[in-house]
Order: structure tokens, then C-alpha cells, then sequence
């Protein structure tokens, strides 16, 4: 799943139920397309430049502020979800996702690991203030999503979209994806649809379990935490079901 960030996120006619962003988490950031992304700006490379890398490591405020994005946005799903699971940092899905960021590639990989994990991208150029205004687009393709009631998925299932994407979302709420692992990349040059783009913040977030399997809903409806899977004891917190602590795992979460 791919996200650019110059794409228009208002609301289909007719879009129903409860969609506003978690609490706190879009605070009053502008998440307007950066300057120039829409064709004003020279996207022409300069010579022997082609997929220039640079760099960036992504900060522990980031990891966290993904993370707790993530989780927000999953305790607060529409229809209530009855068996989503707390997301945890993982280490390894982290490691994975700077290799490919690394490579500065607009396009899903590597290859070999896609049947193993999910995945979300994201590009930006022209800077920004929070690392969330590459992820929040991501979540607000909930305006186009239809919650996929039973009688929905066969085999629909991610895919009732109003628009033409909206497994981005669809893999924030997987129930069973309880791990993301993400990394951050400056690109100075990164081929993206036909375009050159200079200075492109590459964001790839892996996911464990993957999410987005055809003919099956993001997550079970119902009491919060009252389907939990049997091996997580019935802890619950904030709405989401929580495992015991695990040594490659960061367990952040507010």
C-alpha cells in the first residue's frame, strides 16, 4: 500500500458513522500537500544524480508518536472492534523497513518478504513539522471505507472503498496485527509515478501479522476487548486487548 501526499481526503456524499481522528492526535497541524507537489517545482533530475540517498535516522519521539497513533486510531475504530489488539515496536520489522526505505525505491519490497509482513509507504517533499503528517493520511481513508458487516465480504473484503484506496486504513486496524516496525529516509532524489522528487522524506512502516487478507473484515464488531484471542489472559486497556511483554517488542502506549 502506497500513499503520496498530494491527494484530496474530504468525504464521499453519503459517508456515515463517527470517523473523527482519535484524541489528540492530529493536535493543529497542517496536513496541506508541501509546497510544490503539485507540478509547480522542477522535478527534472541534476546529472548523475538519480536516487541520490541521504541518510536520516528516524528519533525515538517518532517511533513513539507512530506508535501511539496507531493505537489511538485503533481504540477508537467505528463500529467498536471486539477483538483489537494492542501494536507493539518491532525491532525487526524496523530493521527491515530502513533497508528498503534505504533504497529509496516507490514501489512495495522487497519481494522475498511481502508474503511475510504488510506494508504502508509514504512520501513527502518540502519538509514537515511532525513525522504524523506522513502516517495521518494513512488513517483518514476512513472517510471512504465501508465497514465490511458480514453479509459484505464475499469477497469484497478490504476493499469496499468509495475511492481507490483504502487498505492503508484497513492495515492500521487489522484486529491481528499486533506489530509495526517503521523507518524514515531522506531521498534526494527519488523517482516517484514519472516524477523526480528532491529531498523526499520516505517513510515504510512493516506490519506483523499482515493484515488485508481478501474476503475477511479488518476486525471482529462488538464490547471492546470481549473476543481478546484466549493466549492474551483478558487483559484489556484503552479499549484494546494486551498481550504479556515480549523481549523484541517496545510496549509504548498512552
Amino acid at each position: 500500500m502506497t500513499h503520496v501526499d498530494h491527494h484530496d481526503h474530504s468525504p464521499p456524499p453519503g459517508a456515515h458513522g463517527d470517523h473523527s481522528p482519535p484524541p489528540g492526535a492530529h493536535g493543529d497541524e497542517d496536513h496541506s500537500p508541501p509546497p510544490g507537489a503539485h507540478g509547480d517545482e522542477d522535478h527534472s533530475p541534476p546529472p548523475g544524480a538519480h536516487k541520490r540517498r541521504t541518510r536520516r535516522a528516524i528519533t525515538q519521539s517518532e517511533m513513539l508518536a507512530i506508535l501511539n497513533y496507531h493505537n489511538q486510531v485503533r481504540a477508537h475504530v467505528y463500529p467498536p472492534a471486539a477483538n483489537m489488539e494492542l501494536m507493539q515496536w518491532d525491532t525487526d520489522l524496523a530493521q527491515w523497513a530502513e533497508v528498503w526505505a534505504a533504497s529509496c525505491q516507490w514501489e512495495h519490497g522487497p519481494a522475498s518478504m511481502l508474503s511475510f509482513y504488510g506494508q504502508n509507504l509514504s512520501v513527502r517533499t518540502g519538509g514537515y513539522q511532525s513525522v504524523l503528517q506522513l502516517v495521518t493520511p494513512w488513517f483518514e481513508e476512513v472517510f471512504y471505507y465501508v465497514f465490511p458487516y458480514a453479509h459484505m465480504c464475499n469477497p469484497q473484503c478490504p476493499l469496499t472503498c468509495y475511492a481507490p484506496m483504502c487498505t492503508h486504513y484497513t492495515q492500521m486496524v487489522w484486529a491481528s496485527t499486533s506489530r509495526v516496525g517503521c523507518a524514515l529516509h531522506t531521498c534526494s532524489n527519488m523517482p516517484v509515478w514519472g516524477s523526480v522528487w528532491r529531498e523526499a522524506e520516505f517513510l515504510v512502516c512493516n506490519y506483523s501479522p499482515k493484515g488485508n487478507w481478501i474476503g475477511e473484515a479488518p476486525y471482529k464488531v462488538g464490547v471492546p476487548c470481549s473476543m481478546c484471542p484466549s493466549t492474551y489472559g483478558g487483559r484489556c486497556s484503552n479499549n484494546l486487548c494486551v498481550p504479556e511483554p515480549q523481549s523484541n517488542y517496545v510496549t509504548w502506549f498512552k
